[in-house]
Order: structure tokens, then C-alpha cells, then sequence
């Protein structure tokens, strides 16, 4: 009951909140509410004495005054609002596309906070591990960034500059109370709403419990920051910080400073001398080169998570959010991206087919019709008007016609090529994003369909045949015993399986025959 009580609190004061804003209910609704509704919101609109007057609402779309109350509501509800943006086929696409407004900005905690929880996570003195560090450079919903310089030691005599990222105090207890009002808010619906079940309000909220929870280890940011620089080793326009492990721990992240211009900041790097149509294209083949080549890519690679060298290399912070794709789904993406290119829309049907993505009852030439109706509009519009990213919402909206499953894995790429293209429209404002495409795509594709690709397969499959083959004398050892315990259970009457239950002996001795058969189909399965 008291669990309860304090749940209805915390959600009332969010509801307030986006009253407040305007953004519980839409304003272009109010002529139609009754007058006591009403009544209700403009009482929940008047700010307590400790609580700030928010700005006039009426002239902001609605994503824009959601992403205002989320933001004044604190590091939840932003992290909340960024899940969200994420998820077109929950909050549908203008409200997704709103939530990119969200931003993750919060004032900084004090400096000597942040060394405390540095010395206490990595079980050292401050100033044994860095000198000069400084107030924070940046702050966001989850931690602040410091800028300071290692303490010289056998490996480096004088020092490096690196970024020291510092979770907020307290924020995990904040989180833990804010996810627990969101579960039993959505428990809650899902009993009382049977229309919102197909929408799943608990599993998405767990989604973003499990996303906030490693998002707070920054062992697992460093993880992730280490495993992009050994895919992207041999690349020459992009890399990643390096990571100091002596200097990290569960609450706080050193990394290599970046001395690079900010991707943001356009006017100084053309007058850096910055190629901005070849920066345009770097980051979208780079983006694809990630996702394709290596199944792992940045998932918030905005114009504030980017910097340029000076040599033009681009390089990646904040690896809180990162995508998988797994082999079966980056040859989905590259199939479906090239077809569209070649405006070869039965191919692309096909593919959506072979990969299980629609059900074989639905017609392969009504689905290529339907693409068609996405893809030949795209051609002939100049550049600038062109989005990877919103053709693959369209695809999306299409496919469910035809009852084909969300993919949150692909719902997060095509959020991303939708933020990544506009990082690469920020640089050169014609930039072509299918001309960019087109090499990567047609390249990974080639090395795909090589022989060399195809005999890599038949390899791997030969691997998991031969471990497969080692525990075959295991399997059938098993096996025997399994046929021993049934045999001992089998006298003149049948087989006995309870005290008070006799099956018949005639059927033993197909059953038996009936279950090794369905093992050696099952063997047979795994191996081809």
C-alpha cells in the first residue's frame, strides 16, 4: 500500500509537470473536452512556490512540448523519452522524430562530489591518479565529463590529457524509483487496457530498465569503446578513444581527450579547411561499414557525440547505446538498401520472405508492389530531399499490412541512419546519401557472395558439425541409459508408470522407435 502511494505520488507530479507544458493532452483537443477536464488542467498548471512557470506551450508542436516536460522532470523521464524516439511503433513517428529535440543537458554536480566518488571507485587518492582536474566540461542525465591529465608513470613519463566521465550521485536511486513507478504504472494497463497488451507496456518498460541498467556501468561503455576500436583498426577516417582500464571502474570512465573540432560546430571547420562534402560521405559510409561489416555500431551518433581531427578523421564519444545486427539481419539490411537502389523491388520482396520477416501465406508480388509504392517516389527528387532513414520508417509502416513483427533491431537502425544522415545533411546540405551508400553496400555484398566468403561458411558449418561430433558418444551414452530405465520399467503387462498407471507393452516398442526417430531428426536439423 505505502509502495503504491508513493508510485501515485511520483506520477502525479509528472503529470503536473507535463500539464504544465501543455503536453498531457493536445492543445488542438481542448475545444472538445468537457468543461470539468479542463478545469482540472488548468489547476494542475499553476507551479507551487518552488516550482519554476513554464514558458508558453502554444506555439510549440506537441513533440516539442513533451520533450520540454521530460527534460524538466530529470534524468528518467530524458532517458525515457530518448527509449521512446527509438520506438515509432509505439508513440507513432511525429512524436518519435520529436523526441530527438530531447536534450540530455542537466547542470553540472559539484567538483568535489566527483572526487569523491573517484576515489572511492577506483581506491586511490585524486591526485595519485590525475593532475589539474578540472570542473565539468559537460553534464548530462547520467554523469558529467572532467578534463584532467594522468599522473606521470613508467608507461607515460610525462602524462596524457584524457576525459574523465564521473556518474551522477545518487542517480541509480533515482532511476530504481522512477523504473518502479513506470512498472506499476504499466501493470496497471496492461490489466485494466486488454487493447495495450499487443503493445507489451511491461516488456518495454523492462527494455529500458535493461538499457539505463548497463548504461550506468561504465565498465561496460569501455567494453564497448574497445571492442569498436578492434573493428575499425584498419580504418583511416574513423577510430575511437582509447580507453584507460588502470582508470575505470563501475562509476567512473577515463578515456584519451579529443582535441578535434566539434562535428557541431560547421563554420570552424570550413575554416579549418575541412573537405565538407567528403566529411558528408564519411559518416555515412562509416555508419555502414559498422553496422554491415561488423554487426556493431554507434546508436546516438549525433553531431554532439562526433569530432573531427585535423586530418579529417572522425572520431566517436559516448558509447552508452550500441546496435547489434546479427549475420542474418545485416544481410537483410544490405539487400533491402541495395534493391531499393536498384529500384529492384522483387528482390527485395524475396528477401523479406527467405528471412521469415513476412509469412508465406501473404503474396510475394503484392508485397513488391507495396515497395514499389515506397521506393519509386524517392527518384527524381533532388538530394536534399532524400532519407534512407524515413524510406525505411515507410517500409516499416508498410510491412505491417502484411503482419510482419516488429524488430526493435531494426526500428534502432533506422533511427540511426535517420540521426546519422542528418549529421552527414549538417556537413554538405546536397549531399546525395544514395551515392554514398551505394559503394559500401555493393562492395560488402561482393566480398559476401565471394567464393572466399561462401568456403568461410562451409568452414564454420564443418566446425560446428565436428563439435557436434564430439558429443555424439556423450549423446548416445545417454541414450542407452534413457533405453535401460524405460527397459527395467517394462514387464509381461506394458510399461509402468505410476503406481496406479500400466501402458499397454504393445505400445512401448513404438513409442521408443517413435522417440529415437524424432532425436535423429532433431540431430539432423542441427547438423544441415
Amino acid at each position: 500500500m505505502f509502495r503504491s502511494f508513493g508510485h501515485i505520488t511520483r506520477l502525479i507530479k509528472a503529470g503536473r509537470a507535463l500539464a504544465r507544458h501543455d503536453a498531457l493532452f493536445p492543445l488542438e483537443l481542448r475545444g472538445e473536452m468537457p468543461g470539468g477536464l479542463l478545469a482540472l488542467i488548468a489547476l494542475a498548471k499553476i507551479p507551487l512556490p518552488w516550482e519554476r512557470k513554464a514558458e508558453d506551450a502554444s506555439t510549440l508542436a506537441p513533440p516539442a512540448r513533451l520533450a520540454a516536460a521530460l527534460a524538466e522532470l530529470g534524468p528518467s523521464y530524458i532517458k525515457l523519452g530518448q527509449f521512446l524516439s527509438t520506438r515509432p511503433d509505439i508513440v507513432g513517428a511525429d512524436l518519435a522524430a520529436g523526441m530527438t529535440l530531447l536534450q540530455d543537458r542537466l547542470p553540472p554536480f559539484p567538483t568535489e562530489d566527483a572526487r569523491a566518488i573517484i576515489a572511492a571507485e577506483l581506491g586511490r587518492d585524486v591526485d595519485a591518479l590525475y593532475t589539474n582536474l578540472s570542473d565539468a566540461v559537460a553534464a548530462a542525465s547520467i554523469a558529467q565529463v572532467h578534463r584532467a591529465r594522468t599522473v606521470p608513470d613508467e608507461i607515460d613519463a610525462e602524462g596524457r590529457d584524457v576525459a574523465v566521465k564521473v556518474l551522477r550521485p545518487n542517480v541509480e536511486t533515482r532511476f530504481a524509483a522512477d523504473l518502479g513507478s513506470f512498472f506499476w504504472i504499466a501493470r496497471h494497463v496492461e490489466r485494466y487496457s486488454p487493447s495495450s497488451r499487443r503493445l507489451r507496456p511491461v516488456e518495454i518498460v523492462q527494455t529500458l530498465a535493461d538499457s539505463v541498467e548497463m548504461e550506468m556501468d561504465f565498465r561496460l561503455e569501455a567494453a564497448a569503446i574497445s571492442e569498436m576500436a578492434e573493428n575499425t583498426i584498419g580504418d583511416k577516417d574513423f577510430r575511437v578513444p582509447k580507453v584507460d582500464w588502470e582508470r575505470t571502474a563501475r562509476h567512473v570512465l577515463t578515456l584519451e581527450w579529443v582535441d578535434g573540432i566539434a562535428a557541431s560546430d560547421r563554420e570552424a571547420l570550413v575554416a579549418a579547411g575541412h573537405d565538407m562534402k567528403a566529411l558528408g560521405a564519411r559518416v555515412i559510409q562509416s555508419f555502414l561499414m559498422h553496422a554491415l561489416r561488423d554487426g556493431f555500431f554507434h546508436a546516438d551518433m549525433h553531431q554532439g557525440n562526433l569530432f573531427v581531427d585535423a586530418d579529417g578523421t572522425l572520431v566517436a564519444v559516448d558509447f552508452g547505446i550500441m546496435g547489434r545486427l546479427d549475420a542474418n539481419q545485416r544481410r537483410m539490411m544490405a539487400e533491402i538498401l541495395y534493391g531499393f537502389v536498384k529500384r529492384d523491388y522483387r528482390r527485395v520482396a524475396e528477401m523479406h520472405f527467405l528471412a521469415g520477416f513476412v509469412p508465406p501465406d501473404k503474396s510475394v508480388d503484392a508485397f513488391a508492389q507495396a515497395l514499389r509504392s515506397v521506393g519509386e517516389p524517392i527518384f527524381g527528387r533532388p538530394a536534399r530531399d532524400v532519407s534512407m532513414g524515413r524510406l525505411l520508417a515507410q517500409l516499416f509502416q508498410v510491412t505491417e499490412q502484411f503482419d510482419m513483427k516488429t524488430r526493435p533491431e531494426l526500428i534502432l537502425l533506422q533511427k540511426t541512419m535517420v540521426v546519422i544522415e542528418g549529421v552527414a545533411r549538417h556537413f554538405d546540405p546536397d549531399h546525395n546519401i544514395w551515392d554514398s551508400a551505394e559503394p559500401v553496400l555493393k562492395s560488402w555484398m561482393s566480398d559476401q557472395f565471394a567464393p572466399e566468403a561462401r568456403l568461410g561458411e562451409v568452414a564454420e558449418g564443418a566446425v560446428q558439425l565436428g563439435r557436434l561430433a564430439g558429443n555424439l558418444p556423450d549423446f548416445l551414452a545417454r541414450a542407452e541409459r534413457t533405453a535401460r530405465l524405460l527397459a527395467d520399467s517394462v514387464d509381461e503387462r506394458g510399461l509402468k508408470l505410476h503406481p496406479d498407471s500400466q501402458v499397454s507393452r504393445s505400445w512401448v516398442t513404438p513409442a521408443l522407435w517413435a522417440a529415437v526417430g524424432a532425436l535423429v531428426v532433431l540431430v539432423a536439423l542441427k547438423v544441415f
